[in-house]
């Protein structure tokens, strides 16, 4: 069966096993994936700007990522329940009108918010109104997520499946680009004197989100979205197929929830606080520097106010990045992460998928090392690689885990988004050490975490019974 996976088909990436071409629903499901990635850009900005505009400490404003996760946690069990009845087409349209109801949530958030300022309402509430928008929007994504991920798995020869979700998750990095740009203008916003409007200006990109998801809804109730049904591999090989094993039985699948829980909270930590690690942990800033970006920004044109305020003085008198020059760099490191998903997707197509998954999360124990080491400009630089190196490992997971599974894939799907709950309780815990150390100590926690899903990678072959897959 293995060498049967590993030899080329006449069938192509995206022809199924009657022949049927799928691009277009590949297409259309993809878009999903840009999404939800907008909206984690949005998330993982946002716990600094809580940060000033609350007095939160670092472990306190991780409760956005809480939140966020927290939702996965809730909704993925009934997610998978809801996918596999009314099939992939039903489940993205639930999906997109949660999503469409949270992002609304924001506009009463922020009228609450503004009665801070009178003490009609205090800032713990109005941060607490905040969070419930968060949560709600990740019951959304989590519709989406636990049905598109599988769904592209099916679109093709399933030999490509983690070469097809690695492709579909491009999408998502490139949304995750975006976000942070976005975070910057709305989140970090000021007025002529100088003062924070970001707590007036927040809503603008969940209300933009709001209405781009009830068209999306619109589009996918009258498009054509199989419902491809794949055989259950592992149900075959039983001398009793009478009895279908349960996909618990298979070790394969169980390391993937635990190493999916891992990778998950190691992402949302470094996402996270990548603001508070570049303003706090970067070298000074040569002189030169603001010279020159102010004569950038003098050219810029329409982009010269998206340039200003990227530096300020620091504690010191020596210059440093702001929260926004710091919120616009994460889109750098979200470049690198789309880079990281456009070769991996290709990379895929030759390297067995489990192999690749330990050697990129074996390259990140390295990353996070020479960061916790406070090597100057060195560890700034694998803060980005770090970035680059997590980019197949959410959808190379995810295919590892399902493989094999057929009819009870959705099902398992929910699992492995429900282990997304990581992300809810790890960023505490690294917020925590830097707190009491520093935000360099603090990546000791995901180097931890990246060290556990190096270990499912290179165990695969052993936990599936198989050589490998593409």
């Amino acid at each position: 069966m293995a060498s049967q996976m590993l030899t080329p088909g006449r069938r192509g990436m995206f022809l199924t096993a009657d022949g049927r071409n799928v691009v277009l629903p590949f297409a259309l499901v993809s878009s999903l994936f840009l999404l939800w990635g907008f909206c984690n850009g949005l998330i993982d900005v946002m716990d600094k700007h809580f940060q000033d505009e609350l007095g939160l400490s670092k472990a306190q404003s991780a409760w956005v990522q809480f939140a966020h996760y927290l939702g996965y946690f809730l909704m993925s069990i009934p997610a998978g329940w809801v996918a596999s009845r009314i099939g992939y087409k039903g489940g993205i349209i639930a999906g997109l009108s949660i999503v469409a109801v949270g992002g609304l949530w924001f506009l009463p958030a922020t009228a609450l918010n503004d009665q801070v300022p009178s003490g009609a309402i205090s800032p713990q509430s109005a941060f607490v109104a905040f969070l419930a928008g968060v949560c709600i929007i990740a019951t959304g994504l989590t519709f989406l997520e636990t049905v598109a991920n599988p769904y592209t798995t099916v679109l093709g020869d399933r030999r490509y499946a983690a070469s097809r979700i690695n492709l579909a998750q491009s999408l998502n990095g490139l949304g995750w680009i975006f976000g942070p740009v976005a975070g910057s203008i709305f989140f970090y916003s000021a007025d002529a004197s100088g003062r924070s409007t970001g707590s007036q200006t927040l809503y603008i990109p969940y209300a933009g989100i709001a209405a781009v998801v009830l068209i999306l809804a619109v589009v996918f109730y009258f498009a054509e979205v199989p419902d491809i049904r794949a055989e259950n591999e592992y149900d075959t090989r039983s001398s009793d197929v009478s009895a279908p094993r349960s996909f618990w039985s298979q070790p394969h699948f169980r390391g993937a929830v635990v190493a999916q829980f891992f990778y998950v909270a190691a992402q949302a930590g470094i996402f996270s606080f990548f603001i508070n690690y570049i303003t706090a942990e970067t070298p000074p800033i040569p002189r030169s520097w603001e010279s020159a970006m102010s004569n950038l920004s003098s050219h810029a044109g329409v982009f010269s106010n998206w340039l200003q305020g990227w530096l300020v003085a620091g504690r010191t008198g020596v210059l440093a990045i702001s929260d926004k020059g710091a919120s616009n760099l994460a889109s750098v490191g979200f470049l690198f992460f789309l880079a990281g998903r456009f070769t991996g997707a290709m990379l895929l197509k030759k390297v067995a998928a489990h192999r690749t998954l330990g050697i990129y999360a074996a390259a990140n124990v390295a990353a996070t090392l020479l960061v916790f080491l406070k090597l100057g400009w060195l560890s700034v630089l694998c803060v980005f690689l770090s970035y680059f190196f997590m980019s197949i490992m959410f959808p190379t997971i995810f295919a590892l885990g399902i493989f094999g599974l057929g009819a009870q894939a959705k099902r398992a799907s929910s699992y492995i988004v429900m282990a997304i709950v990581g992300g809810a309780v790890l960023p505490k815990l690294m917020g925590y050490v830097a707190d009491r150390y520093d935000m360099s100590r603090g990546f000791a926690v995901p180097m931890f975490c990246f060290a556990l899903v190096a270990l499912y990678g290179f165990c695969w072959p052993r936990l599936s019974d198989h050589t490998g897959m593409r």
